[in-house]
C-alpha cells in the first residue's frame, strides 16, 4: 500500500503543451467530470496507453470531484479554475489536478464500506503506486496519482 507524500514546490512553471504533456481546465460541474474523463481517454488512446485507460480515468474522476467538492465551493470560479494535467513518463501516467484551495487532502481512517462519500483517495490510493500533494505558490495545491503504463503480463 503505497502512502501520501507531499513535496513542497517554490517554482511555477508554466503549462505546456507537448508530446507527453496534456492539460486542460474543467468546468465545476457535472460537466467538467465528463470533460475530464473524455480527456483522459482522448489523451490516453493518442498515446497508445488504451490498458491504461480505465484505472486512469477513475483515478481522474475521482481527483476532479475532490477539487470541484472541496475547493471550489471556498472560492470564486470566475477567479479560479480546476485544472487536469496528464503526463507521460518512463514508466508512468501521473494525473494530476490543481485546484485553488490551500486545505490538504482528507485521506479518512474509517473503513466503512457503507459510507456514501470519503473513498475517493482510497480508490486513488488502490489504483496508483504513489500518490500525493504539492502545495502551489502563492496558492493552491496539486493532488497526483502515477498510474504504472507497462502491459500487464
Amino acid at each position: 500500500m503505497s502512502s501520501p507524500a507531499q513535496f513542497r514546490s517554490h517554482e511555477s512553471a508554466p503549462v505546456r503543451d507537448s508530446p507527453r504533456t496534456a492539460a486542460q481546465y474543467l468546468t465545476g460541474s457535472r460537466a467538467g467530470f465528463v470533460q475530464a474523463r473524455e480527456f483522459t481517454q482522448r489523451t490516453l488512446d493518442a498515446w497508445s496507453l488504451e490498458h491504461c485507460a480505465d484505472d486512469a480515468v477513475t483515478v481522474v474522476t475521482e481527483l476532479a470531484a475532490n477539487a470541484v467538492l472541496h475547493a471550489l465551493p471556498h472560492t470564486s470560479t470566475d477567479e479560479f479554475h480546476v485544472r487536469l494535467r496528464l503526463t507521460l513518463r518512463r514508466s508512468h501516467l501521473v494525473c494530476a489536478v490543481t485546484d485553488p484551495s490551500d486545505s490538504l487532502p482528507v485521506y479518512p481512517h474509517t473503513a466503512d464500506a457503507l459510507l456514501e462519500h470519503g473513498r475517493g483517495l482510497h480508490i486513488v490510493e488502490a489504483l496508483s503506486e504513489h500518490w500525493g500533494w504539492t502545495r502551489r505558490p502563492p496558492v493552491g495545491k496539486t493532488v497526483w496519482a502515477m498510474l504504472p503504463t507497462r502491459l500487464p503480463s
